[in-house]
């Protein structure tokens, strides 16, 4: 055998010893564990962030606040045993005798505030009054058209208006004025939290003031009320024929079946009241007591 054919003899074996030993080599190396997954989180819901609430609404301003000078006296009492102070203070206005004639003394703060709120709505129910309703019974007559007001119907109400005229309006601001923590508290109550009592006096006093003034008798019709008796002559239930004038608020309506003379005299003392107690716009509250 010739040299080069040794030599490529050998090269072959240790080729083959090579690749042997290197398929061995790796046969016996252990394959890498991978490591393990890391724990699953489960994710976590974002806290839940409430809304903010809007804030509540500003207070509304006070038009025409009452200004309370130190009184003589000393305090008010409670509102609730403020029956007799009431009561001595306006004899003490008017007089016994037109307190006895034409006042309900009884609860007066309560039925004051909830009749002047009233006689700006559609309803004003007498038994709230805080005067004694007229005498007699509400007249009619026969009109060119119709039923209407008879003009003796307004002479009921001619010592009310005299009694009113008389009042020193002064003196009666004044009064008012002294007892507002007792009216403002009364109209809380009744359930105008945050309302201002002296705003709404005069909202009414205005309203009272555009009653239209009707110089022609005034027609009226009889209505039925069911489960009612029948009513004698000249009693029953009464509305205006007029819509526009039934649809009016309860203290225009009454100011029309009165006359047109005693509503104008009695809007003359109306105004004079307005205009002592509508200071203007402003924010005070009431003094405390």
């Amino acid at each position: 055998m010739s040299p080069a054919s040794r030599f490529a003899i050998v090269a072959v074996i240790v080729a083959a010893l090579g690749g042997g030993g290197y398929l061995w080599w790796r046969a016996r190396q252990t394959p890498p564990v991978p490591p393990p997954p890391p724990p699953r989180i489960a994710p976590q819901p974002a806290p839940r962030v409430e809304p903010t609430p809007p804030p509540p609404p500003p207070a509304p301003a006070v038009r025409h606040p009452v200004t309370r000078a130190a009184q003589p006296g000393g305090p008010l009492p409670p509102f609730t045993d403020s029956d007799p102070f009431v009561k001595s203070a306006l004899i003490d206005l008017l007089g016994k005798k037109p307190v006895a004639s034409f006042l309900d003394v009884g609860s007066f703060v309560r039925r004051f505030v909830a009749t002047v709120n009233n006689l700006g709505t559609d309803s004003a129910a007498a038994d709230l009054w805080p005067v004694n309703r007229a005498d007699g019974r509400f007249e009619t007559q026969p009109g060119a058209a119709g039923t209407v007001i008879a003009a003796k119907n307004a002479d009921r109400y001619a010592a009310f208006v005299r009694f009113v005229e008389t009042v020193d309006t002064e003196r009666a601001v004044a009064l008012y004025v002294r007892l507002y923590p007792l009216f403002q508290e009364a109209y809380e109550e009744l359930g105008f939290p945050g309302k201002y009592f002296n705003d709404r006096v005069v909202e009414v006093i205005d309203d009272l003031l555009a009653t239209p003034a009707v110089s022609a008798p005034v027609k009226v019709k009889l209505v039925e009320v069911e489960g009612a008796p029948r009513p004698s002559r000249g009693g029953g239930l009464y509305v205006f024929e007029d819509p526009t004038f039934e649809t009016r608020p309860s203290g225009q309506k009454i100011l029309l079946r009165m006359g047109p003379s005693n509503a104008a005299r009695l809007k003359v003392k109306l105004a004079e009241v307005r205009r002592l107690i509508a200071r203007g716009p402003g924010t005070s509250k009431p003094q405390p007591r």
